[in-house]
């Protein structure tokens, strides 16, 4: 069974795909904590009682977006971010905010969750090419 965090994590892919599918100019007046996100929370499992880990992560993707983009440039020079796929690019977005953001989550912890959901939402080789960049990201922030 699938923890809180991992169905959390799942619900903020969703909800920054949607997001960035539908190209909406604000993110927190079109996709708020309270909107889309719980919609998307609520679909996944009735088991997600608590949801601030979701509504965080989301804000500090939201927050921090610009500079997330920057370190994947950084760390997948030869793909242009907007040339990534979209869930590919939700699932890195999650996965740099926590590695560089969050105190809360290990930054092994976030490559792992970053991999498997890439597993179900990505295509063949999303896995492989989360997993590089976010070593990247995580080797790079740590010897900073």
């Amino acid at each position: 069974m699938a923890s809180y965090r991992h169905l959390a994590r799942i619900a903020v892919m969703q909800t920054i795909f949607e997001y960035e599918f539908a190209r909406k100019a604000d993110p927190e007046k079109d996709i708020n904590p309270s909107g889309k996100l719980l919609y998307n929370i609520k679909q996944l499992s009735s088991k997600i009682k608590d949801t601030s880990f979701a509504e965080e992560t989301l804000q500090g993707v939201i927050d921090h977006q610009k500079k997330i983009y920057d370190i994947i440039q950084k760390n997948a020079p030869e793909w242009p971010v907007d040339k990534v796929a979209p869930v590919d690019r939700a699932i890195l977005e999650i996965g740099v905010y926590e590695i560089v953001y969050s105190d809360d989550v290990p930054p092994v912890v976030a490559i792992n969750e970053a991999i498997e959901i890439a597993k179900v939402y990505g295509d063949t080789n999303s896995a492989k090419f989360i997993n590089g960049v976010l070593s990247a990201v995580m080797s790079d922030h740590t010897a900073s």
